[in-house]
């Protein structure tokens, strides 16, 4: 892995991480499974095992840094096996979208269907239900990107209810609209102090500076910790002698980061209006899912903008990142993108190449780039 500083390891993460020796590893960004039989895919059945996380404790280094996705149903799940591993949990970040779609039952259908009553009326259209065609063929979805599989998704009628029951259920559902996605922030516990672990291994923090949101020059006075003596602020002693004397500003160029992350949508921007601003936009493209691979059919990809602002966000300089569920290789293309090494374990060949081929897309760029 030193020549070309990445790798993807085909196979089980459990076995690929044991082989790994202890504090080799500065990061880990990862979007695992959710454990929501999403699309019927057998690897979404369980969120990992504390086996997992525990191994990923193991080869972090003291302090390192882990951040996993997980869906809003089984977060629970996900945080309590992570700490249960030995992390301490250390916060959540929201990546909040505009392109994702309900997945609900319609009440007043299913209320129709039990009792064999035919719905003919049509009374409008919709577009046909993500991952479904009118026909009933599969498709993927991609909510990260608001795009679909072959196929395309065909108008559906809309039709009254057959019969009172369902009339009177009619506009009931049993979903919400998914519009985020919990990112558990979990550490490795230190050895020592934050300083002493930063300066002996190098992690224990987060990038604030490297992560700052915007390009809105701002200043911050520093204040000083030392009492007060017969200054404006206070006497000695007081609560505002003990908050100190205003030091010379410090000019910074954007905004602290924050634990919300958005797409950039129009759905999002219209709901956060002038707040937008504060949080970091992450946004995607069909061109970034498909490039060095056209046949991408993974279901979750992630923006490679917004894996590439997480890896910076908890990776010293020249760190290792690993992702244990790499799927089509969307945090390997963050993280050699922000100059760091890259270990991903993918259990599907099939994703394993994709993943393979994206992330030596962006490696020629950059070795393009630089000729020039």
């Amino acid at each position: 892995m030193a020549e070309k500083r990445w790798e993807i390891v085909a196979g089980d993460c459990l076995e690929t991480l044991k082989t790994l020796a202890d504090c080799s590893v500065d990061s880990v960004v990862t979007d695992p499974p959710y454990g929501l039989k999403f699309m019927g895919k057998t690897w979404d059945c369980n969120v990992p095992s504390v086996d997992v996380w525990r191994e990923c404790l193991r080869v972090l280094k003291p302090g390192g840094h882990l951040l996993a996705f997980a869906g809003t149903r089984t977060q629970h799940r996900m945080a309590c096996a992570i700490e249960d591993a030995g992390f301490e949990i250390r916060d959540m970040i929201a990546w909040v979208y505009g392109s994702g779609f309900p997945k609900s039952l319609d009440v007043s259908k299913a209320i129709d269907k039990v009792a064999g009553a035919e719905r003919t009326e049509v009374i409008g259209t919709k577009l046909g239900r993500p991952g479904m065609a009118k026909d009933g063929r599969n498709q993927s979805f991609d909510s990260s990107i608001n795009t679909y599989g072959s196929g395309g998704v065909l108008p559906t009628n809309i039709t009254a209810p057959a019969t009172e029951a369902a009339h009177q259920w009619q506009g009931w559902g049993t979903a919400l609209k998914p519009a985020l996605e919990p990112i558990t922030v979990a550490r490795k516990p230190l050895i020592g102090t934050v300083a002493n672990n930063v300066l002996a291994w190098g992690t224990g923090a987060v990038n604030v500076d490297g992560c700052r949101v915007g390009d809105e020059v701002r200043q911050a006075a520093f204040t000083s910790l030392a009492p007060c003596h017969g200054n404006s602020l206070g006497k000695p002693g007081t609560a505002e002698a003990r908050r100190g004397t205003q030091g010379d500003p410090k000019t910074y160029n954007g905004r602290w980061p924050a634990n919300l992350i958005h797409d950039g949508s129009d759905e999002v921007m219209g709901l956060l209006e002038e707040a937008a601003r504060f949080f970091y936009c992450s946004k995607a493209s069909k061109r970034d899912r498909d490039d060095g691979c056209e046949s991408n059919n993974h279901p979750t990809v992630k923006p490679t903008d917004l894996m590439r602002y997480l890896c910076r966000l908890v990776t010293p300089p020249g760190g290792l990142v690993l992702d244990p569920f790499a799927g089509t290789g969307s945090t390997g293309r963050g993280a050699i993108l922000e100059g760091f090494c890259f270990l991903g374990c993918e259990i599907d060949a099939s994703y394993a190449e994709i993943a393979r081929l994206r992330i030596e897309a962006v490696t020629k760029e950059m070795r393009q780039s630089e000729l020039f």
